[in-house]
């Protein structure tokens, strides 16, 4: 069958997106699902920084790669073998799918499959295959998802069946920016109530961890942009503290409001200065986690001896350490008690045709989270 997608074919294209039009919208073939896969009808896909950082070439992938790993979507055809879902069902995408059968999955650490980097890594679906081409050449795909589409083709581990009544807008960003900030929030810090944290990086995972150290139980929760508008609605969202990270004395700031520095400090603007400054901010004793993506030549130098003197903890936290098929349907029962409010995190939508100039937004600090919804 064919399928329209956003296809990228070369990194670095000049901005605006709107102009360069980085991201093709193109009619591709698309493959029938195979044994463990099934085919989906996209419902709503999110706009991430991860896409973006594939787009400015900070993340080389291999190209033509059809981009978008962030989706809500129903399920339109089961692969052989495929058993546990049904034509119909509702379901969450997600980016990293797991085998269930190597070590970290064996562990319990399905983030870190290793057949799924591995699949990511080289643009295929977590068996190997491509389902799509134009012109009879193969087309890439984005983290096994490829879903700025109308349909796509994913590894059944790439999927978490949701209730049918959970508004698939909303939907879509558990896959990604809800998994990513409250998951670093409750699974990689183990954030307690009563703690004190500071949020660096408002994005739509940054501002999902506010939800989520508020739905913890943080007696305090300060968080730290370069963006005034979005100090103001992570206030609204819950926020004990804002501090704008602009200002000279910022990380004097957040230390004297937390008398030290925060026991947990996350970084989610996904560069080596955000690192280190939540560094700087957090207490001795305590802990540092970061789940931003800086171009991978990065490197963050550490005063060694803090380690050792202040007891200090630095942690990555990649998918938020989440198990999927556990978290999403947790998560998403606190949404629906009104304690993740997520919706709060839309921007707006937009039709697929117009993702380049959502890009430009994206990237110019204009939106939180933006989400292409595909009518029917």
């Amino acid at each position: 069958m064919k399928t329209r997608a956003a296809v990228l074919s070369a990194l670095g294209a000049a901005r605006p997106y709107a102009t360069s039009r980085p991201l093709a919208i193109t009619e591709l073939d698309l493959a029938p699902p195979g044994r463990g896969e099934i085919r989906v009808r996209v419902a709503a896909a999110g706009l991430c920084h991860s896409d973006l950082s594939v787009i400015n070439g900070d993340r080389p992938r291999p190209l033509p790669m059809a981009l978008g790993h962030e989706a809500s979507a129903v399920v339109d055809a089961l692969g052989e073998g495929v058993d546990d879902l049904a034509v119909g069902d509702h379901v969450v995408v997600v980016f990293v799918p797991s085998c269930g059968h190597c070590a970290p999955c064996a562990e319990g650490r399905p983030a870190l499959c290793e057949p799924g980097a591995a699949a990511n890594l080289a643009g295929t679906l977590l068996g190997g295959t491509r389902r799509l081409a134009r012109d009879g050449v193969p087309v890439n795909h984005h983290l096994g998802c490829s879903i700025f589409a109308d349909y796509a083709v994913v590894s059944r581990r790439s999927v978490v069946r949701i209730d049918p009544d959970v508004p698939l807008t909303d939907a879509a960003l558990f896959g990604c920016a809800v998994l990513t900030g409250v998951g670093a929030v409750v699974n990689t810090a183990a954030v307690r109530a009563g703690a004190s944290v500071a949020v660096v990086g408002l994005g739509g995972v940054g501002l999902a961890a506010v939800l989520g150290a508020v739905a913890a139980g943080a007696r305090q929760v300060v968080a730290v942009d370069l963006a005034d508008d979005k100090l103001a609605l992570a206030r609204a969202l819950g926020a004990t503290d804002t501090v704008n990270a602009g200002a000279a004395d910022a990380a004097d700031v957040v230390r004297a409001a937390t008398g030290g520095g925060a026991e947990f400090v996350f970084e989610f603007a996904g560069s080596v200065r955000a690192l280190e400054f939540a560094y700087r901010v957090t207490r001795r004793g305590g802990t540092t986690v970061t789940a931003g993506l800086p171009p991978a030549a990065a490197t963050f130098a550490v005063p060694a001896v803090n380690l050792v003197a202040e007891e200090r903890t630095i942690k990555g936290s990649y998918v938020g350490t989440c198990v999927p098929s556990r978290d999403i349907p947790h998560f998403i029962a606190l949404y629906r008690q009104g304690r993740l409010p997520v919706h709060r995190l839309l921007s707006g939508t937009l039709a697929l045709d117009d993702i380049n100039a959502g890009f430009d937004r994206l990237q110019d600090g204009h939106a939180v989270r933006q989400v292409v919804v595909f009518d029917r």
